[in-house]
């Protein structure tokens, strides 16, 4: 299984509008690559690939939301990633699909 696999299927919420387009952000990044052996390395690697591609550190950055005009695609919070849906939800979302792997 490789790394872009764990988000074919999208979660049911986001957070704000610019989410789904990191998601697909980081499924490109991450695209061919193997998954790493276990829960930890797997987080470790979601969390580089989320710092690369929005240019925040979900470990240490204490704000709720960032803008990135990348992400900007229509909508009044358009271009906003919620933080704490990533850091919560969505990165343990994956290494949850990574663990059943």
């Amino acid at each position: 299984m490789t790394m872009d696999q764990l988000f074919v299927e999208e979660p049911e919420r986001w957070g704000l509008r610019g989410d789904p387009y990191v998601w697909a952000a980081l499924r490109e990044h991450l695209a061919g690559l193997p998954l790493p052996d276990g829960e930890v390395a797997l987080e470790e690697s979601l969390l580089t690939a989320f710092t690369a591609v929005v240019s925040v550190d979900l470990r240490t950055e204490s704000v709720d939301q960032v803008y990135r005009e990348e992400f900007a695609h229509g909508g009044m919070s358009s271009g906003h990633v919620c933080l704490p849906v990533w850091r919560d939800d969505l990165i343990p979302l994956l290494v949850s699909r990574g663990r059943r792997a």
